[in-house]
């Protein structure tokens, strides 16, 4: 269904709820020891002790029902954890929860007990900073091996040490007893090289017969530092490269708009219209590839399809990563934003170039009924998709889920419409939801998403067709050095494939990020894997996974 919420029915759900910063303050009241201002957002210090209540009150008083994203790092004389917090209902607004501990002794309350998405945000936050968090359900290592010695992100953490693992550590778990002696609970590991993983991904499974009972992904096989190598490069020209390799499956160029629209905001760099419509145009070309991918792919995990319905995918990829080769000069890795705008215009000769896109466009309506025929009217795929991998909306939003996986548990949110950016609120085109929150409406989802990015390409494409030769600046006037003030902060994100891919940034005085955060949407919504698997079959926990659409690239990053 296209269902997009009129935007004066969301203006007053959230009339009554405090907006601006001195309200947000009144409402805490003594919980607020200090004032952090970010660029985008009010930001508020409180006591290590105090997180629970303040993000209580945020959520339950001022409608904060989500947990964006959460960054943690080493200060100079602290540590410090920030939550940034927004609304489902009204994406513009936005706090940040700042909770800063002592340098000797980093310890804080955890906020897993008001938001389900915290709990892996602050396993990662304490596995590469060291920070504890009390009352935290299982305060664990995340990306790195258990039998890791330090935290890399730390500031006392010596490189040279050597990580050694024994064999005694990698010992088989089930080499006394592969199966529960009092009843018919046993102990599955699928992966990490399994083929429905999406990547490198390691799902540890307790079966009770032959029903799940509990599932723990285990990621970090492919955690690359990637934060920590955009932390030691420049802004204005040696980061940019890094995003493509997040989602490296067919998003490289919404990940580029990721960090380009932060640090753009970041340093008060205005992009030209013309420079705008191509990012959109563009974004969405990669939006429809990475459906394409993920529509074939789910197809293969549910019945093994390979001939037909992931070769016809990827049939209709293939078109897209020729335009975009056009475009870009390459198929994976495009590199083609920059801060201010695009490195380049559009292939010549232009008409050519928008042949070629028309002529896309005017073959995906038949291919999408194809895929219709073949896919969602699918009686076995119904069969193994319909009322399986249930994920309601209030768990959803608690999990932080965003994209596909969010809109088809009926959470009506997008960025693109609900914090505009780019080309978007000029153009016409509908969010796309659905209230089943099941596997099939997920990839329903999708299918309908590419329809919509349709609408947007067309669109773009008879701007670009009559704009006058003469403005077509691609790239507004950026010094060539960048060097943001000192502790200025920032959070800004995107409408990714996979759902809110966001940056946070904080400057430190020089030309090279103090901190560096990447908000992966997969992350997010691969926390929800036991959620929607438990009571379900192993065939089902399957089609699950393949539903959530993740690539271990930008989960692990």
């Amino acid at each position: 269904m296209s269902l997009e919420k009129p935007r004066d029915e969301q203006s007053n759900a959230v009339a009554a709820k405090p907006t601006t910063g001195e309200e947000i303050a009144d409402l805490l009241g003594d919980l607020v020891i200090g004032r952090d201002d970010h660029v985008n957002a009010p930001g508020f210090v409180i006591r290590p002790t105090d997180v629970q209540e303040t993000l209580f009150r945020l959520r339950d008083d001022a409608g904060f029902d989500h947990l964006s994203n959460v960054t943690a790092e080493e200060r100079e004389d602290r540590y410090e954890t920030i939550y940034h917090l927004t609304s489902y209902d009204d994406r513009r607004r936005e706090v940040s929860v700042v909770v800063p501990t002592a340098k000797d002794d980093p310890r804080s309350q955890s906020a897993s007990a008001v938001f389900r998405t915290a709990d892996w945000h602050e396993r990662e936050a304490y596995d590469l900073i060291g920070i504890e968090y009390d009352d935290h359900p299982d305060l664990r290592r995340i990306l790195l091996p258990d039998t890791w010695q330090g935290h890399p992100l730390s500031k006392d953490f010596d490189q040279r040490r050597p990580q050694v693992v024994t064999l005694k550590e990698w010992a088989n778990p089930l080499a006394d007893d592969h199966r529960d002696s009092e009843g018919e609970t046993m102990y599955l590991n699928i992966g990490p090289h399994h083929p429905a993983t999406h990547g490198v991904l390691h799902v540890r499974t307790v079966l009770d017969g032959e029903q799940v009972a509990d599932v723990d992904p285990d990621i970090g096989y492919l955690h690359r530092c990637e934060e920590q190598m955009c932390q030691n490069k420049t802004y204005r020209h040696q980061i940019m490269p890094y995003p493509d390799r997040w989602d490296y499956a067919s998003a490289g160029l919404l990940n580029e708009w990721a960090y380009a629209r932060a640090a753009e905001d970041l340093n008060d760099i205005e992009v030209p219209e013309y420079a705008q419509i191509i990012r959109t145009m563009s974004a969405e070309l990669c939006r429809i590839c990475s459906h394409m991918l993920a529509v074939g792919t789910f197809a293969l995990d549910v019945y093994g399809d390979f001939t037909a319905i992931f070769m016809y995918a990827m049939r209709d990829r293939e078109k897209i990563q020729n335009i975009l080769e056009d475009l870009t000069g390459q198929r994976m890795m495009f590199n083609y934003f920059r801060l201010g705008g695009v490195v380049w215009d559009l292939p010549e000769p232009r008409e050519e170039f928008f042949e070629k896109i028309r002529d896309f466009l005017d073959d995906l309506p038949g291919a999408l009924e194809e895929y219709h025929d073949l896919i969602s009217g699918n009686e076995i795929l119904q069969l193994r998709t319909i009322d399986t991998g249930v994920l309601p909306t209030e768990v959803a939003k608690s999990y932080g889920a965003t994209g596909p996986v969010a809109r088809a548990s009926g959470v009506d949110y997008d960025l693109r419409r609900d914090d505009p950016y780019g080309y978007y609120d000029e153009l016409d085109w509908d969010v796309i939801t659905d209230d089943g929150c099941d596997n099939y409406s997920r990839l329903l989802c999708r299918m309908r998403e590419v329809e919509e990015s349709a609408k947007i390409i067309e669109q773009c494409v008879d701007l670009l067709e009559d704009w006058p030769e003469e403005e077509r600046t691609i790239q507004s006037n950026v010094p060539r050095t960048l060097r943001p003030e000192d502790d200025t902060e920032i959070y800004r994100a995107v409408e990714g494939a996979k759902g809110e891919l966001g940056i946070y940034i904080r400057a430190d005085g020089t030309d090279k990020p103090g901190r560096f955060k990447i908000r992966s949407p997969c992350f997010s919504n691969l926390q929800t894997l036991p959620e929607i698997s438990n009571g379900e079959y192993i065939p089902d926990m399957i089609a699950s996974l393949g539903s959530l659409d993740i690539i271990l690239g930008e989960v692990d990053r």
